[in-house]
């Protein structure tokens, strides 16, 4: 495994985005050492909320949300996927499995030993964090998921699935900031899109964006099917609160709540929500509306 590095001028004077960055070392036994970078805010004993973002995004997507989070009295931790932001980069696209992607993060929970977690996930923030949430349960309180799923491989994914998958495999120049920006409801600022843009500076470090798409388990064969079907079994019997807040304009994820809402025990009794005017990303859309679940779920469910 080669990693790259973006460099950190790269990331110099982004709108929004003050925070300073935090890094551990993950070895993962299988092809060396990566350097993970992580925001981590606000008081290191207070209770812990994980921002978990996905595909192609980094930890700027919750740059309006972390700040007001931790403004509540809460540490929040939002890392960068191994393959995005300031996290390194392996440069073959054949060096990122999900099993890893679930390793890289696991490794980020024991390193800073992380519990009473109120987890939220969405898109392969969900993928990796409902595994995490059923394979380390013992470090999570509750957990909020949005435009996110866990397939199986056991049914069709969905044409709109099937597009973006031929899309980031065959496209010469995978515009990361603009494929984001498509998927907005409101218009996202070339300020933004170059924020988006600025861990890649050039394809050679898009292999792990290119490969994301493709390691969504869409037949019953995957080699990461049975380990979700295992993370199934256990999410089926948790009765942790979970809330479900999708989006009403992700042709993605759309009706995926319902799935979590019929599965898990957790759900039963919560307030779950719609976010309206909300597109994939509807950290970009409705930053504001998003922070006020959380918060709310978390005092709603405190004594639980």
């Amino acid at each position: 495994m080669t990693p790259l590095r973006t460099p950190d001028a790269c990331f110099d004077n982004l709108q929004d985005y003050p925070f300073s960055p935090n890094y551990l070392q993950i070895d993962d036994n299988e092809g060396g050492e990566l350097r993970m970078h992580f925001v981590d805010e606000g008081p290191k004993d207070a209770p812990v909320i994980l921002l978990m973002h996905g595909e192609p995004t980094w930890s700027y997507l919750y740059r309006h949300m972390i700040s007001p989070l931790a403004d509540a009295g809460f540490r929040v931790i939002a890392p960068d996927l191994i393959g995005f932001g300031r996290s390194d980069k392996p440069s073959e696209r054949s060096d990122y499995t999900y099993q890893r992607h679930v390793g890289w993060v696991r490794a980020l929970l024991l390193q800073l030993d992380l519990h009473n977690i109120t987890l939220f996930c969405q898109d392969w923030g969900g993928l990796i964090g409902l595994r995490l949430l059923a394979e380390e349960q013992h470090r999570f309180s509750r957990t909020v998921a949005a435009n996110t799923m866990l397939p199986t491989g056991d049914h069709h994914p969905g044409e709109a699935f099937v597009q973006w998958q031929q899309l980031s495999r065959n496209i010469p120049v995978f515009t990361v900031g603009k494929i984001i920006a498509g998927t907005c409801v409101k218009p996202v600022s070339a300020e933004t899109i170059h924020a988006y843009d600025a861990p890649f500076p050039d394809e050679s470090f898009k292999a792990g964006a290119r490969q994301f798409p493709m390691l969504v388990p869409v037949t019953a064969d995957d080699p990461a099917a049975n380990a979700n079907r295992a993370a199934w079994e256990i999410l089926s019997k948790m009765e942790k609160p979970f809330l479900t807040a999708f989006s009403d304009k992700d042709p993605i994820t759309a009706a995926g709540e319902a799935v979590f809402r019929k599965m898990i025990p957790g759900t039963k009794g919560q307030a779950h929500t719609t976010i309206v005017e909300g597109g994939h990303f509807l950290q970009e859309d409705q930053s504001e509306k998003l922070v006020e679940v959380i918060l709310k779920f978390i005092a709603d469910t405190a004594t639980n």
